[in-house]
């Protein structure tokens, strides 16, 4: 609830996806070709390419965890199978896929407004891999179904992002100019390199330019947010199943989970996109901090050997290109040492059980990590106001 009259602005609010998310407005030569529901041992499960997909346990969403239930989980505070540590289920509550209905929460968690991410979505494009014109046709009709149920800028409060695969640069301009056209201030994407027909190809290549510039020139927030990406592959390497699944963790996976957002920022600095487009704006959600003092570490020295290859620090151009939101559990104060408060944003995953019950409670951390006053104004809403242009 809200505390003290605070008010916050969420970087990392989620719903539950409709189960015809995928399927309300596809295009009928890829309906086979994309998802479908079917009874499989007497279990409604979810078709991606005709295979039964994985990435969460119950895609449905027929029954739910509460908020923030593994809260303590993640901050290391307990441990044993997350399955005991969920709780009660229950049926889904009607703002989890309800725009009114969540608008009328959001006020009871003392939210002036949030960005909204997929919750199923951001495990599909790697689902599609084999099938790249699927995988394009299966986000169009994910974005026009979004666009219907949620809106890109529902009441200026609910910000919901579309999904773009960059896995064809002239149909992710396409899809961004409708995206733009219907008032999408924010879109999500995964980190890592992008796999076009020709292979895996990095994001700061120049064939991605026109995206990047149409990007920088509509001022909308570029996202990467985490989720199942092309690194997940590196899983198998060790001997685990590169298959993802939801909260089903090994030790050893625990322990890897390679993420490829530190190497995405690393391509896009170092191949010159964010110097090409100096008006681009990133966001990094749900992918932690962690990774940012060794990304800066790396760039640190690279700019003390190699002067000449950067326009400048490269560590100052990150700073001026790129929002990061922590996780509750990180190093709060480490982080503003590197990139400043006025980069950081608050990100509670509401809904979803690994993040806060309650959104302003990330007060406590900031609080106990040092910040001032002025400083936990900035991070729990201002950034995100100033950022989003609200």
């Amino acid at each position: 609830m809200a505390v003290d009259g605070l008010r916050a602005f969420d970087a990392d609010n989620h719903y539950y996806e409709a189960l015809d998310a995928f399927t309300r407005h596809i295009e009928p030569a890829f309906a086979k070709r994309c998802m479908q529901w079917a009874q499989v041992d007497g279990r409604t499960r979810l078709l991606v390419g005709g295979k039964v997909n994985r990435f969460l346990p119950n895609p449905t969403f027929s029954a739910l965890a509460r908020p923030g239930a593994l809260e303590q989980y993640f901050r290391g505070e307990v441990g044993g199978p997350v399955v005991n540590l969920f709780g009660e289920l229950a049926p889904p509550r009607d703002e989890y896929q309800n725009r009114d209905a969540r608008l009328a929460v959001m006020e009871e968690l003392g939210l002036d407004g949030a960005f909204f991410f997929p919750t199923l979505g951001v495990g599909m494009e790697r689902a599609l891999k084999d099938d790249l014109p699927a995988a394009r046709a299966a986000f169009r009709a994910f974005n026009r179904w979004l666009d219907e149920d949620w809106g890109f800028a529902y009441q200026n409060r609910i910000f919901a992002a579309p999904y773009l695969s960059l896995s064809d640069p002239a149909a992710a301009v396409t899809e961004l100019r409708w995206a733009l056209e219907r008032g999408a201030r924010i879109l999500v994407m995964r980190a890592g390199p992008v796999l076009t027909a020709k292979g895996l190809t990095s994001p700061g290549d120049r064939d991605f330019d026109e995206f990047w510039a149409l990007a920088a020139e509509s001022g909308i927030v570029c996202a990467y947010h985490g989720g199942d990406d092309v690194y997940a592959e590196l899983i198998g390497w060790w001997g685990e199943s590169a298959e993802t699944e939801a909260f089903r963790m090994t030790p050893l996976r625990s322990l890897l989970t390679p993420t490829g957002i530190a190497d995405t920022f690393a391509a896009l600095l170092a191949q010159g996109t964010l110097a090409r487009n100096p008006g681009l704006r990133f966001a990094a959600i749900e992918t932690g901090s962690d990774w940012v003092p060794p990304l800066f570490r790396s760039l640190k020295k690279s700019f003390a050997q190699n002067p000449q290859a950067w326009p400048e620090d490269p560590r100052e151009t990150f700073r001026r290109h790129v929002w990061v939101s922590p996780f509750h559990e990180n190093d709060l104060s480490e982080l503003k040492r590197l990139i400043g408060a006025d980069r950081m944003l608050m990100g509670s995953d509401w809904p979803h059980v690994e993040g806060l019950a309650e959104p302003l409670s990330f007060t406590n951390d900031l609080e106990k990590a040092g910040f001032d006053e002025a400083e936990i104004s900035l991070v729990m809403g201002e950034n995100a106001k100033v950022l989003i242009g609200v």
